[in-house]
C-alpha cells in the first residue's frame, strides 16, 4: 500500500514522503490516526505542488542541518556504564544516553532522530549512531562507551 506521511514517524520516514507499507498497518493504525493518507494520483499532485512552494523555505532549514552535522561530527562522546564482566554491561546504552550525553555537550535532540544498530549496546568500546537532522542529511556518529 503506497501512503503519502502527514507527520515524522520514526522508522518509517517524514512528513510528506511517499512511502510503502502493509496493507494492515496502513488501514488499521497510520490512516486512523490521521498519521497518513492513500497516495492517489490526484494526493501526489498536490503534494508535488506542496513541495514545490515549500522548496525555498526548506533550503535554509536543509543549511542549519548541515551546520548542525557538521558541529556534532566534530565532538567526541563517552558515555560511562558499569560493567559486569569483561566488557558486558549491566544495563544498556540506548539512543535516550546519547541524546542525554549530547544535550550536556549543548546540543539537544530527540532520541527518535538518533538510530543505533540493534537498538541498544550491551558492551564496552567504540560505536556508530547514525543522526538524521532533515530527511536530506544524516551523519554517522562515532561514540565510546566506558566503564564507570
Amino acid at each position: 500500500m503506497e501512503l503519502i506521511l502527514k507527520e515524522d514517524i520514526s522508522g518509517l520516514g517524514f512528513k510528506d514522503d511517499i512511502v510503502q507499507v502493509k496493507n494492515g498497518y496502513g488501514r488499521n493504525y497510520l490512516i486512523p490516526k490521521g498519521l497518513a493518507q492513500i497516495a492517489t494520483e490526484s494526493a501526489k499532485k498536490i503534494l508535488a505542488e506542496n513541495l514545490k512552494q515549500r522548496a525555498f523555505k526548506e533550503k535554509s532549514q536543509v543549511e542549519q542541518a548541515h551546520k548542525l552535522a557538521q558541529d556534532i561530527s566534530k565532538i567526541k562522546i563517552k558515555i560511562k556504564s558499569k560493567v559486569a564482566t569483561a566488557d558486558k554491561l549491566f544495563g544498556s546504552v540506548g539512543s535516550q544516553n546519547l541524546a542525554d550525553a549530547l544535550k550536556e555537550k549543548g546540543y539537544e535532540l530527540d532520541k527518535d532522530v538518533i538510530s543505533i544498530p540493534g537498538k541498544t549496546i550491551k558492551r564496552t568500546g567504540s560505536h556508530l549512531a547514525k543522526i538524521r537532522f532533515h530527511r536530506e542529511v544524516s551523519v554517522e556518529f562515532p561514540f565510546e562507551v566506558i566503564p564507570e
